[in-house]
């Protein structure tokens, strides 16, 4: 819908003293202002709905040397709002990480989820398994330096971690700055399309 346009003869045909309701982006015309004024029409500016900020949809995952790790981050993407769905483990149970950051990966490269993230021991063999997956630019990271430079210099749209290599109180800003820092360089977007164009020679769609 289109910003709202009051004009003259609409608030001429209010009663003198009446309560003009206008959402803020409204367009009033100067002959309208000019009989609101004359017709002590009080003006009321309907306050801005709130600004959403976009969902951020996750896919998380680990394996149970990553579960408590993963269940940390999962509170704190609760508490920032973002969307993400959990491909488990559920448990400390002992299970294969490869099983899990596949379906992680998987996830991202058919576009159910814009990113995700994988938390295992080291972080590096979840790391090598999402890469076997086409479309899937997974970095392992253990601090906010190698996070921003996974997403402003190569795209990452995995995050793996290594739940023995971070303390669990530096996961959040590790997480944080993959979810917020862009890939904008147009150096690196074409040093990125050189990535994309050696994996389009071997692989075959899934």
């Amino acid at each position: 819908m289109g910003r709202r346009i009051v004009t003259g003869e609409e608030v001429r045909s209010l009663p003198a003293g009446s309560l003009l309701d206008l959402p803020p982006d409204a367009i009033v015309t100067d002959v309208a202002r000019e009989w609101i004024e004359k017709r002590k029409i009080r003006v009321v500016d309907r306050p801005s709905p709130p600004v959403q900020p976009e969902p951020v949809q996750l896919a998380i995952g680990s394996d149970h040397a990553g579960y408590e790790m993963k269940e940390s981050l999962a509170a704190y993407l609760r508490e920032i709002g973002a969307s993400f769905f959990d491909c488990g483990t559920h448990s400390k149970d002992a299970v294969d990480y490869p099983d899990f950051a596949h379906q992680v990966a998987l996830a991202v490269a058919l576009g159910r989820a814009k990113r995700g993230i994988v938390v295992d021991g080291a972080g590096i063999g979840s790391a090598m398994v999402a890469n076997k997956v086409p479309g899937v630019r997974a970095a392992a990271c253990s601090d906010e330096t190698q996070a921003r430079n996974a997403r402003e210099h190569n795209d990452a749209n995995v995050l793996t971690l290594g739940s023995r290599l971070i303390p669990l109180e530096n996961v959040r800003k590790v997480v944080a700055v993959f979810l917020t820092a862009d890939f904008t360089e147009p150096r690196h977007r074409a040093r990125v399309a050189k990535i994309d164009a050696i994996e389009k020679k071997y692989y075959r769609p899934i």
